[in-house]
């Protein structure tokens, strides 16, 4: 267990986090819980709430066809991908680091880094974010900026990386004539 967690946000001065219900049925959580995440893969986070995005990684059990396949020419660790037309909204967004205590949390995912609490939790400290692009590329990051997300995303679901797929409902739609599998949200 790390002994530091992270919650990213867009509000400032949030005094206390207050459990509350999981953020969707897909989390396989129930009841009321605080959510956070370690400081390996806070880059998933540094980017607008609603802004859709498809994350990944080589993991301890990803092929190395999939890895040249889909991060060869990259010397980063990890991946991000978002829609084009989020980029301005990206530059001139502003976020909010917390820092937690890390002891009342276990880890909902190891793949994703996702822990929970169900007490109350009073941060350490919270950090403006004013620059997310310098955020992420200074966390061995490689951020692709793409029209569209849709073909990646089928790639990554379809590989042994570890990935996170985030806010793909607010994803412009597949390109006519392309299937994605399994459908949009």
């Amino acid at each position: 267990m790390p002994e530091t967690l992270f919650h990213i946000s867009d509000i400032p001065n949030i005094a206390r986090f207050e459990p509350r219900p999981a953020p969707s049925p897909k989390s396989g959580q129930t009841g009321q819980m605080v959510w956070a995440v370690s400081q390996r893969l806070l880059h998933n986070y540094l980017l607008p709430r609603d802004c859709p995005r498809v994350t990944f990684y080589a993991g301890p059990t990803s092929s190395s066809e999939d890895i040249e396949r889909l991060m060869s020419y990259t010397s980063a660790r990890y991946i991000v991908a978002i829609e084009s037309h989020w980029l301005p909204e990206v530059r001139r967004h502003h976020l909010y680091m917390y820092e937690f205590p890390g002891e009342s949390f276990s880890s909902v995912d190891e793949g994703a880094d996702y822990y929970t609490s169900r007490e109350t939790i009073v941060p350490r400290s919270v950090t403006p974010l004013n620059d997310l692009l310098g955020e992420l590329l200074k966390r061995d990051v490689e951020l692709r900026v793409m029209p569209s997300l849709w073909k990646l995303r089928d790639a990554i679901i379809a590989s042994t990386l570890q990935f996170s797929i985030i806010r793909m409902r607010n994803a412009l739609p597949p390109e006519d004539g392309f299937d994605a599998h399994p459908p949009p949200p």
